[in-house]
């Protein structure tokens, strides 16, 4: 079975080319840039690894990681933030699981998800 992720950005560039780079590493791969009802929209679909933005319009990528780690039912789904922003302690203190700046390369990205989904099983 493929292992879903679900990311969550406002630039469809970025959520065009993480889309098709995790689709061809065999993953399932949804991506949104709706904010709104995230944590339903989570919920839905169940991913084995949340990939958030932190600076996106609406709520905040650190916002919606410490809402899902709250959450009974999603806290053990691994949280990838995405930032051009460079304090990693504020987005560690988020709960997150792993940090990718922005800009990223592709085996960095590959290697982050694989790490995470694989570990946290």
């Amino acid at each position: 079975m493929r292992k879903r992720i679900l990311m969550l950005d406002d630039n469809q560039d970025v959520l065009d080319i993480v889309k098709e780079a995790l689709s061809y590493e065999k993953f399932e791969v949804t991506i949104t840039s709706e904010t709104e009802n995230i944590i339903g929209n989570i919920q839905a679909h169940m991913p084995d690894l949340l990939m958030l933005d932190y600076k996106m319009t609406g709520t905040r990528g650190d916002e919606i990681c410490r809402e899902v780690k709250a959450h009974p039912q999603l806290s053990n789904i691994p949280v990838i933030i995405c930032s051009a922003y460079l304090n990693k302690d504020d987005l560690l203190a988020c709960g997150c699981d792993a940090i990718i700046t922005k800009p990223f390369g592709l085996e960095e990205l590959v290697d982050t998800v694989n790490g995470l989904v694989y570990v946290s099983q």
